[in-house]
């Protein structure tokens, strides 16, 4: 377990490091639009989809993989890349309404939670 903790751990550093380098890059263009974020959102669901394709093909991959590069590095990187991936496992598994539900209510709940802290400490 302890092992486990430590792989995300510093899969979760590195990804962060990347997304905030990412962001310091992207940032410089002198765009209204969010750039640097959208970047490492695509990245991160191309990077997770690419990590979970892998791991399904070949099953002989150890658990410390995932851990370190999908839970790790692509939570560190970018939650936005498991939201998606979570959508498609629910869009596989036929399971439409709950997908409904999940996305919608993430990206309306978040937003108004992110404004709710917001207002509320402002």
């Amino acid at each position: 377990m302890i092992k486990d903790i430590v792989l995300v751990g510093i899969g979760s550093g590195i990804g962060g490091i990347c997304r905030y380098l990412i962001s310091l890059f992207m940032g410089q263009s002198h765009s209204a639009f969010p750039w640097g974020t959208f970047v490492v959102n695509i990245v991160g669901c191309l990077l997770i989809g690419i990590l979970w394709g892998l791991t399904s093909r070949f099953q002989n991959l150890s658990p410390t993989f995932s851990l370190l590069l999908m839970v790790g590095f692509c939570g560190g990187f970018t939650t936005f890349s498991t939201f998606s991936k979570e959508g498609l496992a629910l869009l596989q598994a036929n399971n439409y309404t709950l997908f409904a539900l999940y996305t919608i209510g993430s990206v309306l709940l978040g937003i108004m939670a992110v404004a709710l802290g917001y207002f509320a400490t402002k």
